[in-house]
C-alpha cells in the first residue's frame, strides 16, 4: 500500500535530474522558512536522513542554530513546526493574510527531540472546501495554505481546482459545443456539488476566464505539493456526464440520477452507466488530458452516487458498477488506486445497506481502493463494515458543515476515538485525515488531530495549555483557563450544521431546535469569555478569533433566548413587550456585527472583494459576486441558510434586515388583534433575500475602536443578563415552582 501511494515520488525523481533529492528536499523547506519567517530563515539548519520505514524528523540546537532533519521536506516542514509551536509559542494560521507572529529572540532546543510518524498517509480537504472557503482564492492564498498542509504534515491533498477546462477540452472531442458544456457546469461557488454529481447547470453557464485561471492556478498548486512530498489527490471519471451526451450517442445507457436537495429535474445530473463501452472511452480520454495539463501521482478521487440513489440498488448491480470502473481506471493507469469518500453510507445509511456496502467495496481488488472513513467523530464506519471488508481506509475528522462559524467539535472525544482506532482499526487502517467543510477561522481541532498522527508525547491538557500560550503569545493562566473550558465543556458537540438563530431565516415559534441547540449552559461560555477578556492586552491574531469567535457565539446564544420571550410576548398580543424585545434582539445584532468587524475573515467585505477581484469586466465582477452572495445565503434548492456565517456586514446588511421584516410582520399583527400571516411573511423574506443576492451595492462595514476594549464593553453590558437567565433556571431545579420562576425558566432553558 505504502509503495502505491508514494510512486508519485519515485516519478518525480526520474525527472528531477538537476540535482539530488536531498537538494531538492532541504531546497523546498528552506524555501517554505523564508515564506513563513523571513528574518529568521538563516537561523535554521535542514538536513535530509534518508529513513525507508517511517517519516520521523528531529529537532536539536548547534553552533546557536536550530538544526531539523528528517527523511523528505514533508517531514522537516513538520519537525518546523513543532519548534514554532513548542518553543516560540506560534500558531501559523492558514490564511496568507495573516503574518506568522515570533518571539523577539529565537529559544534554543534544550535536548534533542525525536519524532516519528504513526500512520504514512495524512489527508485533507473535502470537495466541499473548495466552495465554502476556496472558490475565490489566488496564488498567494494557495501557497500558505500549502505551506500549512506541509508544517501540519499533511501528505495527501485532494486537489480537484482546474479540472474544468481538461472535461472541457474531452466534452469538445467528443462533440459538444461550447454552450452545452459551460451550461453543463455549474457556476464557480456551486462546482463541488456539481463534481460529485449532485446538480448541473446552477448559476451557469460557467466563464471561460474561469476555466483558463484556473487551470493555471492548479498547475502552481500541485508544483508545489510535490515539492513538499504531497501525494495529490486528482479526479477520475466517475459516471456524471452532460445530458447534451445523448445527442452524440443516442443508444448509450445514459440515466438520471435521484434528485437532490430540493433540485428540479432541469438541474438533475446523468449518469453514464459502466458497463458501456463509452465509459472507458471518456475514461481514458480524460486521464490522458489531465495528465498533459497536470501530471499525475496515480491517485484518483471517484465518488458515485453521492447523496443522490444510484440506478440500482441491487447488490449485484452495485459490485458490477465499482468493478467496472476500476477497470477503466487501470485500462488508462495500470498503477491506478481509486480513493473514494464514504460519506454516502453514513448519509443515506438506511439504503446503503450491509450487503450494499459490501457489494460496492468488494467490487474492486484489494488495496485498489482507499476508503476515507469520512466523519468519524460521529460515526465511525469501520466499526459497523468488518474493517471495510479489509480494503484500506483513512480515519477522518469532519469539523464543520457548511462554512459555519459556530463553536462545534467534539475534539477531545475525537482524539480519544482515534487512539482507539490507531489500536484497533486493523492493519488496514492506512492514515489520519480530515475532511472539513469550511475553513472556519479557528483552525485548532484540525492542528490537534494532525498531531495525533505522531508520536508527540504531550496529552490532552498540557496540549490545551500550550495551544492557550501560542494563542497569546505568553503564559497566561486565565487564557489556559479559558481554554480548559473550551476543551472539556463546549468543543463537545458532534459536528452538524450549527449555527446561532440571527443567522437563520425568522419564524414564529421555530428556533431551529437542531442548529440552534448546545450542548453546554450559556454561563460556561460566558466564564470563557471573562477569562479571555482577563488578559491584559494582545495583539496575536489567534488571540483575536479566539475573543470573537467566543463572544459571538455567547450573544447568539443570548439571542435566541430573547426570541423566545418574544414570541411568548406575541401569544398574549403584548405589544410593549413585543417592541421592548425586538429593540433588545436589535441591540444584540448591532453588538454582533460590531464585535465581529474587528478581524477581515469574520466579515463579508473580504469575501465578495476576493469574489469581484477575480473577474476583469464589470460582467464577470457582477457574475462572481452574486455566487458569492447565493451560497451563504438563500444557497438554492431547499438550503436556504445552510451555509450562515456570523460575519459583519452580513449581519448587519442581510440578517438584521430579514429580522426587521419579522418584526414589522409580528408586532403589526399583534396591534390589529389577527393571527400572523405565516404564508405572506415567509414571500416578503424571500422576496428580499433574493433582491440582495442580486444586488452589487457596496457592503458598508464601520470599524471603529478596539476589539478588547469592546468586548469588555459587552461584557459588562451582557454578562448580567445572561446571568438572570441562568437563575432563573436555576430556581426551578432547586425548586421554587412560583409562577414567576416557572414562566422564566421556559422562557430561557
Amino acid at each position: 500500500m505504502k509503495k502505491l501511494f508514494f510512486i508519485a515520488s519515485f516519478f518525480m525523481l526520474l525527472g528531477m535530474t538537476a540535482c539530488s533529492s536531498k537538494d531538492r528536499d532541504v531546497l523546498a523547506v528552506e524555501q517554505l522558512t523564508h515564506r513563513l519567517i523571513p528574518q529568521y530563515a538563516d537561523r535554521f539548519v535542514f538536513e535530509i536522513v534518508p529513513d525507508e520505514d517511517r517519516d520521523y524528523y528531529s529537532l536539536e540546537s548547534k553552533d546557536g542554530k536550530i538544526h531539523i532533519s528528517g527523511n523528505n521536506a514533508n517531514s522537516m516542514a513538520a519537525g518546523l513546526n513543532y519548534y514554532l509551536k513548542y518553543y516560540c509559542l506560534t500558531t501559523v494560521s492558514w490564511y496568507a493574510d495573516i503574518p506568522v507572529e515570533m518571539p523577539d529572540v529565537l529559544p534554543m532546543v534544550e535536548k534533542p527531540v525525536v519524532v516519528e510518524a504513526k500512520v504514512d498517509n495524512r489527508f485533507f480537504l473535502n470537495y466541499c472546501t473548495y466552495g465554502y472557503s476556496m472558490p475565490f482564492w489566488k496564488w498567494k492564498d494557495w501557497e500558505r495554505f500549502i505551506d500549512w498542509m506541509a508544517l501540519n504534515g499533511v501528505n495527501m491533498p485532494l486537489a480537484i481546482t482546474g479540472q474544468e477546462m481538461v472535461w472541457y477540452k474531452v466534452w469538445k472531442k467528443i462533440g459538444l459545443t461550447d454552450e452545452e458544456i459551460r451550461s453543463y457546469f455549474t457556476g464557480p461557488v456551486y462546482l463541488p456539488w456539481h463534481r460529485m454529481a449532485n446538480i448541473d447547470g446552477w448559476n451557469g453557464p460557467l466563464p471561460m476566464q474561469w476555466l483558463e485561471s484556473q487551470a493555471e492556478l492548479q498547475k502552481k498548486i500541485l508544483a508545489r505539493e510535490r515539492e513538499l512530498n504531497m501525494t495529490p489527490v486528482l479526479p477520475a471519471f466517475a459516471g456524471h456526464v452532460p445530458a447534451a451526451l445523448k445527442r452524440i450517442h443516442p443508444d448509450a445507457n445514459i440515466q438520471y440520477l435521484g434528485k437532490w436537495a430540493g433540485f428540479g429535474d432541469s438541474y438533475r445530473c446523468h449518469f453514464l452507466n459502466p458497463e458501456e463501452p463509452l465509459f472507458a472511452e471518456i475514461q481514458k480520454s480524460f486521464l490522458e488530458e489531465q495528465e498533459k495539463m497536470f501530471g499525475t501521482d496515480h491517485i484518483y478521487g471517484v465518488d458515485p452516487f453521492n447523496e443522490v440513489d444510484p440506478p440500482s440498488w441491487e447488490p449485484e448491480y452495485l459490485a458490477q458498477v465499482s468493478s467496472d470502473m476500476y477497470k477503466s481506471l487501470a485500462a488508462a493507469d495500470p498503477d491506478a488506486v481509486w480513493l473514494q469518500m464514504t460519506w454516502m453510507f453514513y448519509h443515506d445509511r438506511k439504503l446503503w445497506t450491509a450487503p450494499r456496502v459490501k457489494a460496492l467495496l468488494t467490487g474492486v481488488p484489494s488495496d485498489k481502493l482507499v476508503l476515507l472513513d469520512y466523519h468519524c467523530e460521529n460515526v465511525e464506519l469501520w466499526k459497523s463494515t468488518e474493517k471495510f471488508h479489509g480494503q484500506p481506509y483513512i480515519w477522518c475528522y469532519l469539523g464543520n458543515f457548511g462554512g459555519n462559524t459556530t463553536l462545534t467539535g467534539n475534539v477531545k472525544e475525537s482524539g480519544d476515538r482515534l487512539d482507539n482506532a490507531l489500536i484497533n482499526g486493523g492493519d488496514n487502517l492506512k492514515g489520519i485525515g480530515s475532511t472539513l467543510e469550511g475553513l472556519d477561522i479557528n483552525q485548532f481541532p484540525y492542528e490537534y488531530i494532525f498531531e495525533k498522527a505522531w508520536t508527540i508525547d504531550v496529552n490532552g491538557q498540557d496540549w490545551v495549555e500550550r495551544l492557550a500560550d501560542r494563542h497569546v503569545g505568553a503564559v497566561s493562566e486565565s487564557a489556559r483557563e479559558a481554554w480548559q473550558i473550551l476543551f472539556e465543556d463546549v468543543f463537545v458537540q458532534v459536528p452538524r450544521t450549527l449555527g446561532i438563530l440571527p443567522g437563520y431565516r425568522p419564524k414564529l415559534g421555530d428556533n431551529y431546535n437542531k442548529r440552534t441547540s448546545n450542548e453546554y449552559d450559556n454561563a460556561t461560555l460566558l466564564r470563557v469569555w471573562e477569562l479571555l477578556l482577563e488578559v491584559p492586552s494582545c495583539d496575536r491574531d489567534a488571540f483575536e478569533i479566539d475573543v470573537i469567535m467566543t463572544g459571538r457565539q455567547l450573544l447568539g446564544n443570548y439571542f435566541l433566548d430573547v426570541k423566545k420571550e418574544f414570541d411568548g410576548f406575541y401569544k398574549k398580543r403584548n405589544v410593549p413587550g413585543l417592541k421592548e424585545k425586538a429593540s433588545e434582539m436589535r441591540e444584540i445584532l448591532s453588538d454582533l456585527e460590531l464585535l465581529n468587524s474587528f478581524h477581515n475573515r469574520a466579515s463579508l467585505d473580504k469575501w465578495i472583494e476576493d469574489a469581484r477581484s477575480l473577474g476583469d469586466t464589470d460582467e464577470l465582477k457582477n457574475y462572481y459576486e452574486k455566487n458569492a452572495r447565493n451560497l451563504i445565503t438563500t444557497w438554492g434548492g431547499s438550503l436556504n441558510d445552510y451555509a450562515s456565517r456570523t460575519w459583519a456586514g452580513l449581519l448587519n446588511d442581510y440578517y438584521a434586515r430579514r429580522w426587521e421584516i419579522y418584526f414589522d410582520a409580528v408586532i403589526g399583527a399583534a396591534e390589529k388583534g389577527i393571527e400572523l400571516d405565516k404564508d405572506e411573511l415567509k414571500s416578503r423574506l424571500a422576496t428580499f433575500e433574493q433582491e440582495w443576492v442580486d444586488s452589487t451595492t457596496p457592503v458598508q462595514i464601520h470599524r471603529e475602536g478596539s476589539l478588547l476594549d469592546t468586548a469588555r464593553h459587552l461584557l459588562e453590558k451582557y454578562g448580567s443578563r445572561i446571568e438572570k437567565s441562568r437563575f432563573s433556571c436555576n430556581a426551578i431545579l432547586q425548586g421554587d415552582t412560583t409562577m414567576q420562576s416557572l414562566s422564566s425558566c421556559r422562557l430561557f432553558c
